[in-house]
């Protein structure tokens, strides 16, 4: 063989396994992040809290509160709630946990232990949605105070 047909081996045999791995991306069962889509966006859910952020106020240290985040669905898809997350375990957010459907509200409970805890205090809660985007944060503040000894 000359060194003239061993090129053109070499460039078939490129050619043939370049041709092979581009084909079978393309074969794959599996959509690429270019081939994903989220629907339909105007039949999605939209959640529209009321308000996104309370402020408690002052309290005692020790004493526990809570506030309800109410929202509406407005969009036009079944709104669900994956998760509700505090950013620490002093607050606790208990969510629903069936689909919310358009038109209709519904409430995230956040109870707070201000137990241990002092001064001005903010915290998180990261909610988790199938609507677009699908985080939302509430967030809370307060400010506690420690409580008064009796006077003798």
């Amino acid at each position: 063989m000359t060194s003239k047909q061993n090129i053109y081996i070499i460039c078939f045999f490129c050619l043939l396994i370049f041709v092979a791995c581009n084909s079978s991306t393309h074969s794959s069962s599996e959509p690429s992040s270019n081939e994903v889509s989220i629907g339909n966006q105007s039949e999605l859910p939209i959640i529209d809290f009321e308000e996104e952020e309370h402020d408690f106020g002052k309290i005692v240290q020790g004493e526990k509160v809570q506030y309800d985040f109410t929202f509406k669905n407005v969009g036009k898809g079944n709104l669900i709630i994956s998760n509700a997350a505090a950013s620490c375990g002093c607050t606790i957010a208990d969510f629903p946990k069936e689909p919310i459907p358009p038109n209709q509200s519904g409430k995230i409970k956040v109870e707070f232990n201000s137990e241990g805890k002092s001064g001005y205090v903010e915290k998180t809660i990261t909610v988790v949605t199938n609507c677009e985007p699908n985080t939302k944060i509430l967030k809370i503040k307060v400010d506690i105070v420690e409580p008064q000894s009796p006077k003798k």
